[in-house]
Protein backbone atom coordinates (compact mmCIF):
# COMPACT_ATOMS: atom_id res chain seq x y z
CA UNK A 1 0.00 0.00 0.00
CA UNK A 2 1.89 2.88 -0.80
CA UNK A 3 0.81 6.53 -0.08
CA UNK A 4 -0.90 7.19 -3.01
CA UNK A 5 -2.79 4.53 -2.92
CA UNK A 6 -6.88 5.57 -2.64
CA UNK A 7 -7.13 4.01 0.80
CA UNK A 8 -4.43 4.92 2.98
CA UNK A 9 -3.72 2.92 6.97
CA UNK A 10 -2.38 5.71 9.17
CA UNK A 11 -0.78 6.43 12.82
CA UNK A 12 -2.84 8.28 15.16
CA UNK A 13 -1.57 10.36 18.06
CA UNK A 14 -3.32 9.59 21.50
CA UNK A 15 -3.38 12.49 23.77
CA UNK A 16 -2.50 12.15 27.28
CA UNK A 17 -4.85 14.99 29.35
CA UNK A 18 -5.94 14.45 33.13
CA UNK A 19 -9.24 13.69 33.00
CA UNK A 20 -8.89 11.01 30.55
CA UNK A 21 -9.14 7.45 31.93
CA UNK A 22 -5.84 5.14 32.78
CA UNK A 23 -3.56 3.04 31.27
CA UNK A 24 -5.76 0.23 29.81
CA UNK A 25 -9.21 0.54 30.97
CA UNK A 26 -8.68 3.38 28.49
CA UNK A 27 -10.76 2.96 25.03
CA UNK A 28 -8.16 5.78 23.22
CA UNK A 29 -5.40 3.14 24.37
CA UNK A 30 -7.02 0.29 23.88
CA UNK A 31 -7.26 1.48 20.02
CA UNK A 32 -4.07 3.23 20.15
CA UNK A 33 -2.47 -0.32 20.84
CA UNK A 34 -3.52 -1.25 16.85
CA UNK A 35 0.39 1.00 16.41
CA UNK A 36 3.02 -1.41 17.20
CA UNK A 37 5.27 1.55 18.81
CA UNK A 38 2.41 2.63 21.17
CA UNK A 39 2.52 0.81 24.85
CA UNK A 40 0.00 1.46 27.45
CA UNK A 41 1.52 2.59 30.90
CA UNK A 42 -0.50 1.67 33.89
CA UNK A 43 -1.37 4.87 35.77
CA UNK A 44 -0.75 7.48 32.59
CA UNK A 45 -4.19 8.70 31.15
CA UNK A 46 -5.01 8.41 27.65
CA UNK A 47 -7.49 10.53 26.92
CA UNK A 48 -7.72 11.50 23.27
CA UNK A 49 -6.90 9.87 19.72
CA UNK A 50 -6.79 12.58 17.29
CA UNK A 51 -7.34 11.31 13.44
CA UNK A 52 -6.60 14.38 10.99
CA UNK A 53 -4.91 17.07 9.97
CA UNK A 54 -4.27 19.00 13.26
CA UNK A 55 -1.17 20.46 13.58
CA UNK A 56 -0.89 19.86 17.57
CA UNK A 57 -1.77 16.19 16.82
CA UNK A 58 -1.08 14.92 12.73
CA UNK A 59 -1.60 11.94 11.77
CA UNK A 60 1.04 10.16 9.23
CA UNK A 61 0.89 7.35 7.02
CA UNK A 62 1.22 4.54 8.75
CA UNK A 63 4.54 2.40 9.02
CA UNK A 64 6.18 6.12 7.94
CA UNK A 65 6.89 9.51 8.82
CA UNK A 66 4.99 11.13 5.83
CA UNK A 67 1.89 13.53 7.85
CA UNK A 68 -1.51 12.95 6.06
CA UNK A 69 -1.71 16.39 4.90
CA UNK A 70 1.37 15.82 2.31
CA UNK A 71 -0.20 13.37 0.49
CA UNK A 72 -3.84 15.31 0.31
CA UNK A 73 -4.61 17.51 -3.17
CA UNK A 74 -7.37 18.10 -5.59
CA UNK A 75 -7.69 14.68 -6.16
CA UNK A 76 -8.55 12.95 -3.11
CA UNK A 77 -9.53 15.73 -1.13
CA UNK A 78 -11.61 17.26 -4.26
CA UNK A 79 -10.34 20.64 -6.03
CA UNK A 80 -13.62 22.27 -3.80
CA UNK A 81 -12.37 21.25 -0.55
CA UNK A 82 -8.77 21.02 -0.51
CA UNK A 83 -8.77 24.58 -1.74
CA UNK A 84 -11.33 25.75 0.70
CA UNK A 85 -9.34 24.38 3.60
CA UNK A 86 -5.97 25.03 2.37
CA UNK A 87 -4.97 20.95 2.01
CA UNK A 88 -6.13 20.73 5.70
CA UNK A 89 -9.30 17.94 6.31
CA UNK A 90 -12.54 20.39 6.87
CA UNK A 91 -13.02 17.72 10.18
CA UNK A 92 -10.98 16.34 13.45
CA UNK A 93 -11.91 13.13 13.98
CA UNK A 94 -11.04 11.90 17.55
CA UNK A 95 -11.74 8.72 20.51
CA UNK A 96 -12.32 10.17 23.85
CA UNK A 97 -12.39 8.03 26.99
CA UNK A 98 -13.49 10.59 29.88
CA UNK A 99 -12.58 9.02 33.82
CA UNK A 100 -13.51 12.64 34.91
CA UNK A 101 -15.60 16.21 33.95
CA UNK A 102 -14.36 18.13 31.10
CA UNK A 103 -15.36 21.99 31.48
CA UNK A 104 -18.66 23.03 31.49
CA UNK A 105 -18.08 25.19 28.09
CA UNK A 106 -19.51 26.38 24.61
CA UNK A 107 -18.07 26.73 21.71
CA UNK A 108 -18.21 30.12 19.60
CA UNK A 109 -19.87 30.96 16.38
CA UNK A 110 -17.47 31.71 13.32
CA UNK A 111 -17.85 35.59 14.16
CA UNK A 112 -17.54 35.40 17.55
CA UNK A 113 -14.71 33.07 17.14
CA UNK A 114 -12.61 35.71 14.81
CA UNK A 115 -13.68 37.93 16.97
CA UNK A 116 -11.80 36.53 19.93
CA UNK A 117 -8.82 35.64 17.95
CA UNK A 118 -7.95 38.77 16.72
CA UNK A 119 -8.52 40.12 20.45
CA UNK A 120 -6.97 37.56 22.61
CA UNK A 121 -5.09 35.46 20.09
CA UNK A 122 -3.09 33.60 23.14
CA UNK A 123 -6.21 32.27 24.30
CA UNK A 124 -8.41 31.78 21.22
CA UNK A 125 -6.17 30.33 18.80
CA UNK A 126 -7.87 30.34 15.36
CA UNK A 127 -10.70 32.31 13.93
CA UNK A 128 -12.62 28.98 13.23
CA UNK A 129 -16.07 27.54 14.65
CA UNK A 130 -16.15 24.55 16.27
CA UNK A 131 -19.21 22.38 16.13
CA UNK A 132 -19.24 18.72 17.48
CA UNK A 133 -20.71 15.51 17.87
CA UNK A 134 -20.55 12.76 20.35
CA UNK A 135 -21.48 9.23 19.67
CA UNK A 136 -21.22 6.62 22.57
CA UNK A 137 -18.99 3.54 22.30
CA UNK A 138 -19.83 2.77 25.70
CA UNK A 139 -22.25 4.08 28.35
CA UNK A 140 -21.70 7.91 28.25
CA UNK A 141 -22.71 11.06 30.51
CA UNK A 142 -23.07 14.61 29.36
CA UNK A 143 -24.22 18.06 30.09
CA UNK A 144 -26.09 19.23 27.12
CA UNK A 145 -28.32 22.60 26.92
CA UNK A 146 -30.69 24.05 29.51
CA UNK A 147 -32.88 21.81 31.68
CA UNK A 148 -36.61 22.28 30.79
CA UNK A 149 -37.55 26.08 33.02
CA UNK A 150 -40.09 23.59 35.52
CA UNK A 151 -36.74 21.42 35.97
CA UNK A 152 -35.10 24.13 37.19
CA UNK A 153 -37.19 26.10 39.49
CA UNK A 154 -38.20 22.93 40.78
CA UNK A 155 -34.50 22.60 41.92
CA UNK A 156 -34.59 26.10 43.53
CA UNK A 157 -37.00 24.36 45.94
CA UNK A 158 -35.91 20.58 45.96
CA UNK A 159 -31.77 21.81 47.00
CA UNK A 160 -32.01 25.40 48.85
CA UNK A 161 -28.89 25.72 48.96
CA UNK A 162 -28.79 27.05 45.05
CA UNK A 163 -31.52 28.98 46.17
CA UNK A 164 -29.65 30.77 48.63
CA UNK A 165 -26.41 31.15 46.24
CA UNK A 166 -28.37 32.44 43.83
CA UNK A 167 -30.40 34.84 46.21
CA UNK A 168 -34.19 34.84 46.65
CA UNK A 169 -34.38 38.50 44.46
CA UNK A 170 -32.94 36.59 41.29
CA UNK A 171 -35.01 32.85 42.62
CA UNK A 172 -38.44 34.61 42.57
CA UNK A 173 -37.88 37.01 39.43
CA UNK A 174 -37.32 33.29 37.58
CA UNK A 175 -39.79 31.20 39.52
CA UNK A 176 -42.64 34.39 38.62
CA UNK A 177 -41.39 34.34 34.59
CA UNK A 178 -41.89 30.36 34.80
CA UNK A 179 -44.99 30.55 35.92
CA UNK A 180 -46.55 33.09 33.86
CA UNK A 181 -45.12 31.87 30.43
CA UNK A 182 -42.50 29.09 30.79
CA UNK A 183 -44.35 26.55 28.47
CA UNK A 184 -45.32 29.81 25.75
CA UNK A 185 -43.99 29.22 22.54
CA UNK A 186 -45.12 33.03 21.77
CA UNK A 187 -41.74 34.95 20.82
CA UNK A 188 -42.25 37.69 23.67
CA UNK A 189 -42.37 35.53 26.10
CA UNK A 190 -39.63 32.86 24.68
CA UNK A 191 -37.14 36.39 24.56
CA UNK A 192 -38.58 37.06 28.42
CA UNK A 193 -37.85 33.37 29.67
CA UNK A 194 -34.33 34.06 28.08
CA UNK A 195 -33.65 36.83 29.74
CA UNK A 196 -34.67 35.17 33.09
CA UNK A 197 -32.38 32.09 32.17
CA UNK A 198 -29.39 34.59 31.65
CA UNK A 199 -29.57 36.41 34.55
CA UNK A 200 -29.86 33.01 36.96
CA UNK A 201 -27.03 31.68 35.45
CA UNK A 202 -25.09 34.96 35.39
CA UNK A 203 -25.79 35.17 38.83
CA UNK A 204 -24.63 31.78 39.69
CA UNK A 205 -21.35 32.25 37.56
CA UNK A 206 -20.48 35.03 39.29
CA UNK A 207 -21.69 33.97 42.71
CA UNK A 208 -19.32 35.65 45.76
CA UNK A 209 -16.59 32.65 46.19
CA UNK A 210 -16.87 32.73 49.76
CA UNK A 211 -20.61 32.10 49.35
CA UNK A 212 -20.39 29.29 46.87
CA UNK A 213 -17.81 27.72 49.39
CA UNK A 214 -20.24 27.85 52.27
CA UNK A 215 -23.32 26.76 50.35
CA UNK A 216 -21.48 23.95 48.48
CA UNK A 217 -20.20 22.30 51.84
CA UNK A 218 -23.74 22.22 53.31
CA UNK A 219 -24.95 20.79 50.03
CA UNK A 220 -22.71 18.29 50.55
CA UNK A 221 -22.92 17.44 53.94
CA UNK A 222 -26.79 16.76 53.99
CA UNK A 223 -25.55 14.32 51.02
CA UNK A 224 -23.15 12.64 53.06
CA UNK A 225 -25.37 12.54 56.06
CA UNK A 226 -28.64 11.05 54.14
CA UNK A 227 -26.48 9.00 52.66
CA UNK A 228 -28.02 10.32 49.35
CA UNK A 229 -24.45 10.17 47.45
CA UNK A 230 -25.01 6.30 46.77
CA UNK A 231 -28.65 6.79 45.61
CA UNK A 232 -28.21 8.11 42.59
CA UNK A 233 -30.04 10.92 40.38
CA UNK A 234 -28.93 14.97 40.96
CA UNK A 235 -27.81 13.60 44.41
CA UNK A 236 -25.10 11.36 43.43
CA UNK A 237 -23.46 14.11 41.11
CA UNK A 238 -23.49 16.54 42.24
CA UNK A 239 -21.49 14.69 44.61
CA UNK A 240 -19.20 13.32 42.16
CA UNK A 241 -18.81 16.42 40.50
CA UNK A 242 -16.99 18.24 44.16
CA UNK A 243 -15.02 15.23 44.64
CA UNK A 244 -13.59 15.78 40.85
CA UNK A 245 -13.73 19.36 41.01
CA UNK A 246 -13.87 20.52 44.96
CA UNK A 247 -16.06 23.80 45.78
CA UNK A 248 -16.17 24.90 41.87
CA UNK A 249 -18.67 26.82 40.54
CA UNK A 250 -19.61 24.04 37.99
CA UNK A 251 -20.78 21.56 40.47
CA UNK A 252 -24.07 23.73 40.44
CA UNK A 253 -24.95 23.75 36.92
CA UNK A 254 -26.24 20.44 37.40
CA UNK A 255 -29.10 21.90 38.73
CA UNK A 256 -29.45 24.09 35.23
CA UNK A 257 -28.30 21.89 32.04
CA UNK A 258 -29.89 18.65 31.14
CA UNK A 259 -27.76 15.05 32.39
CA UNK A 260 -28.33 13.20 29.72
CA UNK A 261 -27.22 9.34 29.42
CA UNK A 262 -26.50 7.72 26.12
CA UNK A 263 -26.38 4.09 24.84
CA UNK A 264 -23.75 2.80 22.23
CA UNK A 265 -24.88 4.14 19.05
CA UNK A 266 -26.60 7.26 20.37
CA UNK A 267 -25.31 10.63 19.92
CA UNK A 268 -25.29 14.52 20.82
CA UNK A 269 -24.90 17.87 18.28
CA UNK A 270 -23.27 20.62 20.23
CA UNK A 271 -23.65 23.63 18.47
CA UNK A 272 -22.44 27.10 18.56
CA UNK A 273 -22.96 28.53 22.08
CA UNK A 274 -24.29 26.23 23.48
CA UNK A 275 -23.59 24.68 26.92
CA UNK A 276 -22.01 21.31 27.54
CA UNK A 277 -19.46 19.23 29.06
CA UNK A 278 -18.91 15.48 29.08
CA UNK A 279 -19.15 13.54 32.00
CA UNK A 280 -17.90 10.04 31.65
CA UNK A 281 -17.35 6.97 29.48
CA UNK A 282 -16.47 6.77 25.48
CA UNK A 283 -17.33 8.18 22.84
CA UNK A 284 -16.39 9.04 19.02
CA UNK A 285 -15.98 12.69 18.29
CA UNK A 286 -15.74 15.02 15.30
CA UNK A 287 -15.75 18.76 15.02
CA UNK A 288 -14.62 21.36 12.54
CA UNK A 289 -10.56 22.14 13.27
CA UNK A 290 -10.26 24.38 15.44
CA UNK A 291 -9.33 24.46 19.08
CA UNK A 292 -11.54 27.46 20.45
CA UNK A 293 -13.39 26.53 23.61
CA UNK A 294 -14.91 29.13 26.83
CA UNK A 295 -14.75 27.68 29.67
CA UNK A 296 -16.74 28.62 33.12
CA UNK A 297 -16.24 25.80 35.49
CA UNK A 298 -15.11 22.05 36.08
CA UNK A 299 -11.64 23.33 34.86
CA UNK A 300 -7.91 24.35 36.80
CA UNK A 301 -7.67 26.60 32.86
CA UNK A 302 -8.74 29.83 32.10
CA UNK A 303 -12.41 30.36 32.49
CA UNK A 304 -13.42 33.39 30.58
CA UNK A 305 -17.55 33.47 32.29
CA UNK A 306 -18.02 37.06 31.19
CA UNK A 307 -17.73 35.46 27.09
CA UNK A 308 -19.81 32.67 27.63
CA UNK A 309 -22.47 34.40 29.46
CA UNK A 310 -22.88 36.90 26.69
CA UNK A 311 -22.49 34.39 24.15
CA UNK A 312 -24.68 31.21 25.02
CA UNK A 313 -28.20 31.30 23.17
CA UNK A 314 -30.37 30.34 26.43
CA UNK A 315 -32.14 27.65 24.19
CA UNK A 316 -33.69 25.38 26.73
CA UNK A 317 -35.79 22.02 26.94
CA UNK A 318 -36.14 17.98 27.71
CA UNK A 319 -32.84 16.06 28.18
CA UNK A 320 -34.43 13.51 25.63
CA UNK A 321 -34.92 15.63 22.82
CA UNK A 322 -31.13 16.45 22.35
CA UNK A 323 -30.34 12.17 21.85
CA UNK A 324 -29.60 11.55 18.69
CA UNK A 325 -30.27 7.89 17.17
CA UNK A 326 -29.07 8.38 14.03
CA UNK A 327 -30.57 7.34 10.22
CA UNK A 328 -30.74 4.73 7.52
CA UNK A 329 -27.86 5.21 5.18
CA UNK A 330 -28.71 5.53 1.40
CA UNK A 331 -31.14 1.95 2.67
CA UNK A 332 -28.06 -0.15 3.87
CA UNK A 333 -28.85 -2.65 6.18
CA UNK A 334 -25.89 -2.38 8.77
CA UNK A 335 -25.35 1.62 8.17
CA UNK A 336 -26.46 4.28 10.33
CA UNK A 337 -26.16 8.51 9.32
CA UNK A 338 -25.44 10.97 12.07
CA UNK A 339 -25.90 14.38 10.18
CA UNK A 340 -25.77 17.23 11.76
CA UNK A 341 -26.63 20.86 10.58
CA UNK A 342 -23.47 21.88 9.23
CA UNK A 343 -20.83 21.37 6.29
CA UNK A 344 -17.42 20.27 7.68
CA UNK A 345 -18.75 16.74 8.52
CA UNK A 346 -21.09 13.92 8.81
CA UNK A 347 -19.89 10.46 10.63
CA UNK A 348 -21.63 6.88 9.22
CA UNK A 349 -21.54 3.69 11.53
CA UNK A 350 -21.59 0.46 10.06
CA UNK A 351 -21.71 -2.89 12.27
CA UNK A 352 -20.98 -6.42 10.77
CA UNK A 353 -21.28 -9.43 12.23
CA UNK A 354 -20.27 -12.50 9.61
CA UNK A 355 -21.34 -10.64 6.56
CA UNK A 356 -20.80 -7.57 3.96
CA UNK A 357 -21.78 -4.35 3.61
CA UNK A 358 -20.47 -1.82 0.44
CA UNK A 359 -20.77 2.04 0.99
CA UNK A 360 -20.56 3.53 -2.85
CA UNK A 361 -18.02 6.21 -3.11
CA UNK A 362 -18.63 9.21 -1.09
CA UNK A 363 -17.89 12.61 -3.00
CA UNK A 364 -15.35 14.24 -0.41
CA UNK A 365 -12.93 12.67 1.36
CA UNK A 366 -13.65 10.48 4.71
CA UNK A 367 -11.66 9.41 8.23
CA UNK A 368 -12.33 5.66 9.15
CA UNK A 369 -11.76 3.85 12.49
CA UNK A 370 -12.51 0.58 13.46
CA UNK A 371 -13.50 0.55 17.23
CA UNK A 372 -14.06 -3.36 17.59
CA UNK A 373 -13.82 -6.63 16.15
CA UNK A 374 -12.16 -7.90 12.93
CA UNK A 375 -12.76 -7.34 9.52
CA UNK A 376 -11.43 -6.47 5.89
CA UNK A 377 -11.83 -3.36 3.84
CA UNK A 378 -12.15 -3.56 0.08
CA UNK A 379 -11.76 -1.50 -2.28
CA UNK A 380 -10.73 -0.95 -6.52
CA UNK A 381 -8.54 0.60 -8.07
CA UNK A 382 -8.32 0.66 -11.97
CA UNK A 383 -9.72 -2.69 -12.24
CA UNK A 384 -7.55 -4.61 -9.66
CA UNK A 385 -9.26 -5.07 -6.07
CA UNK A 386 -7.45 -4.49 -2.86
CA UNK A 387 -8.33 -6.00 0.30
CA UNK A 388 -6.88 -5.22 3.69
CA UNK A 389 -7.08 -6.24 7.02
CA UNK A 390 -9.20 -3.85 9.15
CA UNK A 391 -8.59 -4.57 13.33
CA UNK A 392 -9.73 -2.71 16.37
CA UNK A 393 -7.72 0.23 16.08
CA UNK A 394 -6.47 0.09 12.22
CA UNK A 395 -7.73 3.58 11.35
CA UNK A 396 -7.68 5.07 7.25
CA UNK A 397 -7.95 7.63 5.29
CA UNK A 398 -10.34 6.97 2.36
CA UNK A 399 -10.16 9.22 -0.99
CA UNK A 400 -13.22 10.88 -2.86
CA UNK A 401 -15.23 8.76 -4.74
CA UNK A 402 -14.31 5.49 -3.68
CA UNK A 403 -16.76 2.80 -3.00
CA UNK A 404 -15.92 0.41 0.15
CA UNK A 405 -16.83 -3.08 0.89
CA UNK A 406 -16.33 -4.44 4.46
CA UNK A 407 -16.30 -7.55 5.73
CA UNK A 408 -17.15 -8.93 9.12
CA UNK A 409 -15.37 -12.38 10.00
CA UNK A 410 -18.24 -13.21 12.33
CA UNK A 411 -15.75 -13.66 15.65
CA UNK A 412 -17.42 -11.05 17.11
CA UNK A 413 -19.25 -7.59 16.27
CA UNK A 414 -17.17 -5.70 13.50
CA UNK A 415 -17.63 -1.94 14.32
CA UNK A 416 -16.59 1.44 11.87
CA UNK A 417 -16.95 5.31 12.38
CA UNK A 418 -15.92 7.15 9.70
CA UNK A 419 -16.23 10.98 9.41
CA UNK A 420 -16.90 12.61 6.03
CA UNK A 421 -16.82 15.83 4.58
CA UNK A 422 -18.36 16.88 0.93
Amino acid sequence: MTAHAPIIRLDCKSQSYDWGKLGKDSKVAELAAASPEFAAKENTPYAELWMGTHPNGPSKVFDTDTPLKTILNATNLTEKLHQEYSGDLPFLFKVLSIRKALSIQAHPDKKLAGDLHARFPDIYKDPNHKPEMAIALTPFEAFINFRPLKEIKANLTQFPEFRDLIGDAVSKQFEVQVDKAGESTDAKDLAANKDVLKLLFKTLMESDEKALHEQLDKLITRIQADGLNTKGGLFELVYRLNEQFPKDVGVFCAFLLNHVKLSPGESIFLAANEPHAYLSGDCVECMAASDNVIRSGLTPKFKDVDTLVKCLTYNYGPADAQILHGDPYKGLKNTTLYDPPIQEFSILRTRLEKEQETVEGIAGPSVLIVTEGNGKIEYSNTGTKTVLDAKAGYVFFISAGVAVTLTGLGDGPFTSYRAFCT
